[in-house]
């Protein structure tokens, strides 16, 4: 097989003959060789870190190996062992540990994802009051409390903590990026499940769960989110 660098991807040519050049796309050189191993698929692409970086950036939520491992094998038409995308994705979060960046590969969910570092949690904390126009109502900040401190949980059983209808509050809160869908109940009906979303933590300068305040610290100004709402 022959692979031809190109400045958007990469395209597959069958080779002329079977060689042990690994060199892929080095002008002047050819770059025909025979079938290798699957572990020795990363090189054979050009770039393979910043393929798996790409892909991580690019998904919203944390993205699973398998889901890595499946867009590379369509993208390319060669197979990945899961052992060699997790040695490169190691390389990587190493990488971005660095003091240069002010964000990180973290493994959440059983994915992947960038995200801000705690030691800038209080700016992006800043940035969000300003650009979040209206504070959320009593009604919704009880249920951002409800989701926080009972997550996962359903629609339903934060209606019955409520009492009334979570409706309005909780399409805020989605809307807001503050709460987010996590799965579905395996209960009856299989209702959806809420949980902390992605603003959550960089809102509260929350470098994890456990960290969270005690409920009666949200009736605090500081954790107001933008102005008042009538």
């Amino acid at each position: 097989m022959n692979f031809v660098g190109q400045s958007y991807g990469f395209s597959l040519e069958p080779a002329a003959a079977p060689c042990d050049n690994l060199q892929g796309n080095i002008p002047g050189k050819s770059a025909e060789y025979a079938p290798l191993p699957i572990f020795a698929a990363k090189k054979r692409v050009d770039y393979l870190a910043q393929h798996i970086e790409s892909l991580i950036f690019t998904a919203e939520q944390p993205i699973l190996l398998s889901e890595i491992q499946s867009s590379l094998e369509e993208a390319f038409g060669l197979k990945f062992l899961e052992g060699e995308l997790e040695e490169t994705i190691f390389a990587l979060k190493a990488r971005y540990a660095e003091e240069a960046y002010a964000f990180e590969i973290v493994e959440i969910s059983g994915g992947y994802q960038f995200m801000t570092k705690a030691a800038y949690h209080a700016s992006v904390g800043a940035y969000l009051k300003q650009t979040m126009h209206r504070r959320l109502s009593r009604a919704a900040l009880e249920t951002l409390s409800i989701v926080a401190y009972k997550q996962p949980i359903s629609k339903g059983e934060m209606e019955r903590i409520r009492g009334v209808n979570c409706d309005y509050a909780l399409h805020k809160l989605l809307e807001k990026e503050l709460v987010s869908i996590v799965g579905r109940s395996d209960g009856p009906g299989r209702p959806l499940l809420y949980g902390t979303g992605q603003k959550f933590m960089d809102y509260f300068g929350l470098k994890s769960i456990k960290d969270l305040p005690q409920l009666k610290e949200f009736k605090d100004p500081e954790n107001a989110i933008g102005e008042t709402e009538g």
